[in-house]
């Protein structure tokens, strides 16, 4: 994910609004305690999806893939009063500790963690989305998509991580890498799709933009 010159990140994170007491204790925990700790969104990422957050105002959020539930806790901060803040994960053993982030959090009554299989949670959870959030496996984006899109409000937001996957969309062949195929027709899906207009941000590992027109 090292896209940009360490020194030019350094500079624009400095340049930052920062972290919340509690997004600071989420980030030092995640990465004391939690396997694979760079799927956390971050310092520089979260303040960018809490600032889409606070410009959209939405009342309903969808969040697929939860992870220790720091861009949750972003996507909270311009979440309407009377919102609702919906996040799905399968792992089990963070779910305590994503419950207890949400239980310090002010208004964090209002995220409603779901704990099993996407694809199962998502055709039993249908609300006029304001804005989507995708960050779980990535051979599964395409299907995610398809599941979202038709409640995904005109005018609302989908946004997706790790759509660059450290480069490799940038390879010839997949090498039998789902992840990387799976993110490549991701791309190409939003892409060709009219009902939405799309920008790839070259923001961390790659944040897909899309807005919906149709």
């Amino acid at each position: 994910m090292d896209f940009l010159n360490p020194e030019i990140e350094e500079y624009a994170a400095t340049h930052t609004s920062g972290e919340s007491e509690l997004l600071q204790k989420v980030n030092r925990e995640t990465h004391m305690k939690v396997l694979n700790p760079r799927m956390l969104s971050g310092h520089l990422q979260g303040r960018f999806l809490a600032m889409i957050s606070k410009m959209i105002e939405p009342r309903f959020v969808l969040e697929v893939g939860t992870y220790t539930g720091y861009s949750a806790l972003c996507f909270l901060e311009g979440l309407r009063p009377d919102g609702e803040l919906h996040t799905i994960d399968c792992d089990e053993e963070l779910a305590d500790r994503t419950a207890g982030y949400f239980d310090e959090a002010k208004g964090g009554n209002r995220i409603h963690p779901h704990l099993g299989e996407a694809k199962v949670i998502l055709n039993e959870l249908s609300r006029p989305w304001d804005l989507v959030f995708l960050d779980a496996d990535k051979e599964n984006y395409v299907h995610y998509y398809h599941q979202v899109i038709d409640d995904l409000k005109v005018g609302g937001y989908l946004l997706a991580d790790n759509v660059l996957w450290s480069g490799k969309v940038l390879e010839k062949t997949d090498k039998g890498d789902a992840d990387t195929a799976g993110l490549k027709a991701f791309n190409k899906l939003v892409q060709d799709d009219d009902r939405v207009e799309n920008m790839l941000l070259p923001l961390r590992d790659g944040l897909m933009m899309c807005r919906k027109v149709g």
